[in-house]
Parts: structure tokens; C-alpha cells; sequence
């Protein structure tokens, strides 16, 4: 190439009129995968600190989505499943959701330093709607010292 000659100008190519969906696929499987394993991790209604039990006897049934759950904080405050409110308004309103199930089981989730109290103050109202089958969920105490949700204890 001498000196002499024109520089050729180089063509630029021409505009790619495809969208290239592979990064957002790939993002959107990333999202999926995340979704799919934290879901179940999710803890339904408030969490509380519940107390240990060595025997617990276990309700499958209050894993359920539409379990009836009513919840005691350490703070005396009440849930009915992640509704808060006071315990006198629970009768009224358990009787509402219980009027067109067959199962009529309520389970209590209630942390183990809230007020006894509050907690007999719950079951009464529960007592009062017309809960015949009443559980007290615990967690298992482990023999190491570590604890696994998902036990219960019952009436």
C-alpha cells in the first residue's frame, strides 16, 4: 500500500433489525428460579417466637393455606391469620369464616413470652364462636438445642 492512494473508507454493517430475546430470557429463568425456591420458605401469618415442646403432636392441617390461624405476639397484640385485632371482635369473625367449612379446627400460634392471659383471653373468645376442636401449635425441641417448625400440640 503506497502512500499515494485514498484511504478506503470502511462500510459500517447494516442495522440488525432482530431482537435478540436471549439475555431476557435467561434473566426471567434466573427470576423463576429464585420464585420457585423461596415460595415455600414463606411463613403464613405473623411470626412469633413459639414455644418448645419435647412431644409435640403433629397438625398437618395447619400448614394448610386456608387454615384459620390466630396468632399472640409477645406485645399482646392479636391476629387472625394476618389481620390484627382486638380479641373480643375474634368471636364475630371466626364464626364468619367457620360458617361454611366442615372443619371447624382453629390453631393457635402464640409466642412463648406473651402474657397467659392474652393467650386464655383468645382461646375463651375462640370457645365463645363455637370452636370445638382447638389446637396449640409448638415447635419440636430438638436434643441438641436446635429447633424445627412445624410441630404442634393440640387439645
Amino acid at each position: 500500500m503506497a502512500k499515494d492512494e485514498p484511504a478506503k473508507k470502511r462500510k459500517a454493517p447494516p442495522p440488525v433489525s432482530d431482537i435478540n430475546v436471549t439475555p431476557m430470557v435467561d434473566v426471567m429463568l434466573v427470576l423463576l428460579i429464585i420464585f420457585m425456591v423461596i415460595t415455600p420458605m414463606l411463613q403464613h401469618g405473623v411470626s412469633v417466637d413459639m414455644y418448645r415442646a419435647r412431644n409435640p403432636i403433629p397438625m398437618q392441617a395447619a400448614d394448610k393455606s386456608d387454615a384459620i390461624t390466630v396468632a399472640v405476639t409477645r406485645d399482646g397484640k392479636t391476629y387472625l391469620n394476618t389481620t390484627q385485632m382486638p380479641p373480643e371482635d375474634l368471636p364475630q369473625k371466626v364464626k364468619d369464616l367457620l360458617s361454611n367449612r366442615i372443619d371447624k379446627q382453629v390453631f393457635v400460634r402464640s409466642d412463648a413470652r406473651a402474657r397467659y392471659e392474652r393467650v386464655v383471653d383468645v382461646v375463651d373468645n375462640l370457645r365463645a364462636a363455637g370452636v370445638d376442636n382447638l389446637g396449640l401449635l409448638t415447635e419440636q425441641l430438638q436434643q441438641s438445642g436446635t429447633t424445627t417448625g412445624g410441630g404442634a400440640g393440640g387439645q
